[in-house]
């Protein structure tokens, strides 16, 4: 099945998610979670984003951001690129540390209504994963903007957005007293867990946006097809991704030599076919060498490098 598109324009705000591959943890202590909200961090100035919630779990994060330029692609490339090379420096490991393609699910920014349930979703993950002790307040989970959003502006990461939430709520000034009264609302979901939500947090687990049910058609009036922004579809329309089409070329070949993907990769790594899948890979899609050494089990990229050079000098030997 195709993946869903990436619609970005000005002003979007997206609840983008990421898992650790193979759902294994993407922090081994505060200092990789510290280092990841300074990446955070960074990304924001490099990419002008606006963050207005987010949430550190074990093996994935939640993050609420809003995008005043349209560059939530580009801008989680290099978050996620970033974080990944300076977890591997720290703990002198090697490969990924994210599964495959992060999660986002486009908001409905006209109508504050669904920020505000996403924040909600974001602040009270620690709570529906048990992660609170008890007697423990929602702001004792330290690796949240919750206890952010109740720090002074002075205080504050300069990066977190937090008159937005503030304002659907009715709280009229980032005060101590409005902190205050967020705090006490917050403490009573938490008391609740956010049941009466659950209907309503399906819709921010499934799909590609969360939104009144107008939401696609204003979509659609304010979508953009030039300047190299994508064209906004009215239906849940789904687009074939380079990394889709690659693994399409997979199955096709594999499927000429009558053999299972589990077969293929037991192969040696040097073998002939695994060469030549590659070759056809690398002309056929932008995926990245290491990409098709791990999928296609070929080794670490050098070497695959080195058999695809050794081939191509090997047929043009052969055409002379």
């Amino acid at each position: 099945m195709a993946r869903q598109l990436r619609i970005e324009y000005a002003g979007a705000i997206y609840h983008v998610m990421s898992r650790g591959d193979r759902r294994e943890t993407i922090f081994l202590d505060d200092e990789d979670r510290k280092g990841f909200l300074r990446t955070l961090g960074e990304a924001c100035e490099r990419a002008g984003w606006e963050v207005l919630a987010y949430c550190l779990m074990g093996n994935h994060f939640h993050l609420v951001v809003e995008t005043p330029k349209p560059t939530l692609v580009s801008g989680m490339k290099w978050f996620l690129g970033t974080y990944t090379q300076r977890f591997n420096a720290r703990h002198r490991l090697r490969g990924h540390v994210f599964a495959g393609r992060y999660k986002s699910l486009l908001v409905d920014g006209g109508d504050d209504f669904y920020l505000r349930v996403v924040c909600d979703y974001v602040h009270l993950n620690p709570v529906r994963a048990g992660l609170m002790g008890e007697g423990e307040a929602l702001e004792d989970y330290v690796w949240s903007s919750f206890p952010e959003y109740l720090k002074s502006p002075r205080r504050r990461v300069g990066w977190l957005r937090v008159e937005r939430l503030f304002g659907e709520l009715g709280i009229r000034r980032d005060s101590g007293r409005g902190r205050r009264e967020f705090r006490e609302m917050m403490a009573a979901r938490s008391r609740e867990e956010g049941h009466a939500e659950e209907e309503l947090w399906k819709g921010i687990r499934r799909g590609w946006k969360f939104g009144a049910d107008d939401f696609v058609e204003r979509l659609s009036k304010m979508g953009h097809g030039a300047e190299g922004k994508a064209a906004i579809h009215t239906s849940e329309a789904l687009e074939e991704t380079m990394e889709e089409k690659a693994r399409g070329i997979v199955r096709e070949f594999l499927k000429k030599r009558g053999v299972g993907l589990e077969e293929f990769r037991k192969l040696r790594k040097g073998h002939a076919d695994k060469v030549l899948l590659a070759g056809e890979l690398r002309r056929s899609t932008t995926m990245t060498m290491a990409w098709i050494a791990r999928e296609l089990n070929a080794g670490v990229p050098q070497t695959l490098w080195r058999a695809l050079w050794a081939a191509r000098v090997k047929s043009d030997n052969t055409r002379d």
